[in-house]
């Protein structure tokens, strides 16, 4: 029998703003997490603010709209790869059609 851990969760929550500068949305909550920075929010009193990089308001599942944040080049290498890859099946079709006109070319000459 395993014994669990006692004391393991985090227990002193307290009331926390959340914001997103970007979509101008924000949201207060039960946290445990840390910061420095406070905010006056709606009903006058002050809180900790954490500012996050996206939220349900900026979220493209949640908004709809299809953006590609592509830092890294992933987007463009799989394009690249995937016109590659294209190129290759059309030749190679083109290919076997010639090989198949020549085949059947020469079929029609020993007749």
């Amino acid at each position: 029998m395993q014994i669990m851990k006692t004391n393991l969760h985090p227990t002193e929550y307290r009331p926390v703003v959340f914001s997103d500068d970007v979509a101008g949305f924000a949201f207060l909550t039960q946290s445990t997490t840390q910061t420095t920075d406070t905010i006056k929010w709606e009903d006058g009193n002050e809180y900790p603010l954490v500012k996050i990089h996206i939220s349900s308001a900026s979220h493209p599942f949640f908004t709809g709209e299809e953006k590609i944040i592509d830092t890294e080049g992933r987007v463009d290498r799989y394009k690249a790869k995937f016109a590659a890859a294209e190129s290759r099946k059309t030749a190679l079709a083109s290919k076997a059609k010639k090989a198949a006109a020549v085949k059947a070319k020469k079929a029609n000459i020993e007749q």
